[in-house]
């Protein structure tokens, strides 16, 4: 094998000889640029791909199992209505259906989850919200003790086909026999509507039961009360749900929504949102991180072949071949970098994708990397590589082949702007030689250091949402909402349901806390929201703004939050219009008397008195908030469990739970592997800063050894300059770390939640403790060299 790899090298033409030997000669240097590549285009792949496969799968899950457009509730309607709804402009298909609340009864609950029936056609099939059968098979027609039920439920519980549940319908306590284990795009997180902020898959169970079956136990015989719908292709979603509101408004309608405000598609568009940004700005910033540096090191890289490009055409070669033996130099690093990036995307975007799928439940998994990102990634690493080698080479061809033979003419050594100052005095010989090194080079020195700052720069993008969600978590659950339970009582119920909790186990306070659903207007502009009362003296729940501010809440009107009003063009003394969609469908006109920013969802805070009246009630409330003794939890859920009238109890602890890990959990992955990427790049760029440093400065450091100077000495001239870049580029690694941070905050979906840029001290630390471990591991190798410097050999090469 030795011999044939020796004749097929003597084969190869003079330049293509040197360039081996040349690729050879720098193959720990090749290394690292080759990684930098490689992780910048396996994070720009990572990403892209992931984001863009999860788009793909869902949009296929979606049109396969026909996810409806427009979703309506109602009290009741008639059968007969649904030719009406169907008759609507721009509406294709109207699918009536029966939705009822249930509970059910699990071993071992102190809270019984809750459920929701959703009836299925005769044929089991039904026409919009399709069903993914993942086990078992459909209930029989006519049915009332079948059920299909929630796969993530049924995970949760540990539920089989065969089994058999307590369900209380409509008052009635029944037995239910699983038959299969299903889900649907509908309850991709499953939640209900209207019901809670975070997915609790084992407190929420859905149950496809046959029309037929369940309509008499419901009194639902020739009627329904929910409806999905399928539009035309460019229809006008807004005028369908004004003509949908139309006709059902005098059965108790709602008040139609469209697929973003779908609870599962909302939470689901919110979650992709976040992967959005890593896979809309951060790829592209380790791509153009990746390619800056890959320029910068190959331009100081190239200019150290001064000399045998001088050679080369003192020889004969035309300028032309001597271009295209660098490019080919050039393009066999970047390329053996491509391939390693691209083979890491491809595996790393595979398994994220499937973590993600699994994540979400989908049934259907569609991972495509397609050619594009590959080709952009290793195009932007030969462009910049190209651009690089170009311009070095460019100044070296300029000269004639005596005048580049010759070592660059010695700079003309003054003192520098701080030995004026007096600091040349203050660091000895070696330091006059660093801050004098430092002074001549200053292009140099800042292309270096901005190198560095923008791999600290990626460092701290990489642990930003880590930072931002543990304020948010902090922020929202600690400062804003203090109640350590919430209890969800089943519809309106007077004030003094509150103050009855007061003697239960563990409970210190309560406070009653009323919120429906309204449609705000202002002008031609609206949005769906919560609107929320408080009672006077409320301190469980406050309006807390971004800077922490408890701000109080005004007699009279409304606040809003100030996204809310931002995109109803809505200030303080406007009037807005709340269409309330709770019981009898009316309105009400409310002056702006605030705005808070809040960092969750477009909500509107009024005093609790004047809610209620507006929706002419007495003192009533939906919820109780609860501050109690940890310590009494379990006994104080099982009394409230006890009370019928209570629909769910929530602790703070669950929701914290809940959240990190709908949130938390694959962002940290995400993590992980931007920290890994970002560290690879970060240490890739130090290292050859060092070793070109050391290639520049060989001659130098060589007269100096000559001259006296210890190995001691001469290393801190060189580790000084080294240093000396680092130390500048800390500060502006970390503004630009900052100012990225801020542009992805500004991609996030900002009517869901608005991404705090806030970085903690940890982030900070742990970017400049990678950069100074580089730096550190770098100064070793450069140390190391230092002591083996060949000071005959090198000083002959430059004569």
């Amino acid at each position: 094998m030795t011999g044939f790899l020796e004749r097929l090298f003597q084969r190869l033409s003079a330049l293509d000889r040197k360039l081996v030997r040349d690729l050879r000669g720098m193959f720990g240097q090749g290394v690292t640029i080759a990684l930098v590549v490689a992780a910048g285009i396996a994070g720009f792949l990572t990403m892209r791909s992931t984001y863009g496969s999860l788009v793909n799968s869902r949009d296929a899950y979606y049109e396969r199992y026909r996810f409806g457009d427009v979703f309506v509730s109602v009290e009741r309607a008639p059968q007969s209505l649904s030719s009406r709804l169907e008759e609507i402009l721009g509406v294709a298909l109207a699918y009536p259906r029966i939705a009822e609340p249930v509970r059910i009864a699990m071993e071992g609950a102190v809270q019984p989850p809750i459920g929701q029936v959703i009836s299925l056609p005769p044929d089991g099939v039904p026409p919009l919200n399709g069903i993914f059968l993942r086990e078992g098979g459909l209930p029989e027609p006519g049915r009332a003790d079948e059920a299909l039920l929630l796969d993530a439920f049924a995970e949760g519980w540990d539920v089989q086909p065969g089994d058999t549940l307590r369900v209380v319908m409509n008052g009635t306590l029944r037995h239910v026999r699983i038959t299969g284990l299903a889900t649907s795009p509908e309850f991709v997180f499953p939640i209900p509507t209207g019901g809670a902020a975070i997915p609790e898959e084992d407190r929420f169970a859905v149950l496809w039961m046959d029309r037929g079956g369940v309509a008499p136990i419901f009194q639902m015989e020739g009627a329904f009360n929910n409806v999905v719908f399928r539009l035309q292709r460019g229809t006008s979603e807004q005028e369908v749900l004004a003509a949908v509101d139309a006709i059902l408004d005098p059965y108790g309608g709602s008040g139609a929504v469209g697929r973003a405000d779908q609870p599962s598609h909302s939470i689901l568009e919110g979650e992709l949102s976040q992967l959005r940004q890593f896979a809309g700005v951060i790829p592209l910033i380790f791509l153009g991180v990746a390619a800056f540096l890959l320029n910068v090191v190959l331009s100081r890289l190239l200019n150290l072949q001064r000399t045998q490009v001088a050679a080369l055409k003192a020889l004969g070669y035309r300028d032309r071949e001597i271009g295209v033996h660098y490019l080919k130099l050039m393009s066999g690093v970047v390329l053996a970098g491509s391939f390693l990036g691209i083979l890491l995307g491809w595996w790393l975007g595979s398994a994220m994708t499937g973590l993600y799928a699994t994540f979400f439940g989908f049934p259907l998994l569609e991972f495509r990397l397609g050619w594009g990102p590959p080709l952009v990634g290793v195009a932007s690493a030969l462009v910049a590589g190209g651009l690089g080698a170009f311009g070095a080479l460019r100044r070296i061809l300029r000269l004639s082949p005596a005048e580049a033979m010759n070592p660059e003419p010695p700079a003309r050594y003054q003192p520098s702007f701080l030995e004026r100052l007096g600091v040349g005095a203050l660091v000895g010989p070696s330091g006059r030689m660093v801050l004098r090194e430092i002074g001549r080079r200053r292009v140099r020195t800042a292309l270096s250091a901005l190198g560095i700052a923008m791999a600290v720069g990626l460092l701290v993008v990489a642990r930003f949402t880590s930072d931002a969600l543990d304020f948010l978590i902090d922020h929202q659950f600690y400062r804003a909402w203090k109640e350590d339970v919430t209890v969800t009582f089943v519809g309106p119920r007077p004030e003094r349901a509150v103050r009855e909790l007061l003697p239960f186990p563990g409970v210190v306070r309560a406070e009653g806390l009323r919120t429906t659903a309204a449609r705000m207007h202002a002008g031609h502009r609206w949005r769906d929201v919560a609107l929320q009362g408080y009672p006077d003296g409320a301190t469980l729940r406050e309006l807390v703004d971004a800077e922490g501010v408890v701000l109080p809440l005004p007699q009279g009107g409304v606040v809003l939050t100030a996204k809310l009003g931002e995109v109803l063009d809505a200030g303080i003394g406007d009037t807005v219009r709340a269409a309330f969609r709770e019981g009898r469908t009316r309105e009400a006109p409310l002056v702006v008397t605030g705005l808070v920013d809040e960092m969750f969802g477009l909500i509107g805070h009024m005093r609790i008195e004047e809610l209620n009246a507006l929706l002419g009630e007495g003192p009533t409330v939906t919820q109780a908030l609860l501050l109690v003794d940890g310590t009494r939890f379990a006994e104080l859920e099982a009394k409230l469990a006890e009370i019928p009238a209570i629909a769910g109890v929530g602790s703070r602890a669950a929701l914290i739970r809940g959240f990190r890990e709908q949130s938390a959990q694959y962002l940290t992955v995400m993590m992980l592997i931007m920290t890994a990427f970002a560290s690879v790049i970060a240490a890739g760029v130090v290292y050859n800063n060092a070793r070109v440093a050391v290639a520049e400065r060989a001659r130098d450091l060589a007269s100096l050894r000559v001259l006296g100077f210890t190995r001691g000495e001469i290393s801190t001239v060189l580790l000084g300059e080294m240093g000396v870049q680092v130390l500048l580029a800390i500060p502006v690694g970390l503004w630009v770390g900052f100012q990225l941070c801020l542009g992805i905050a500004g991609s996030v979906d900002p009517e869901q939640y608005r991404l705090p840029v806030v970085l903690t001290s940890r982030t900070y630390g742990f970017a400049v403790a990678v950069v100074l471990l580089a730096t550190a591991a770098s100064a070793l190798v450069v140390r190391r060299r230092l002591d083996r410097l060949d000071l005959i050999g090198v000083l002959k090469s430059r004569e």
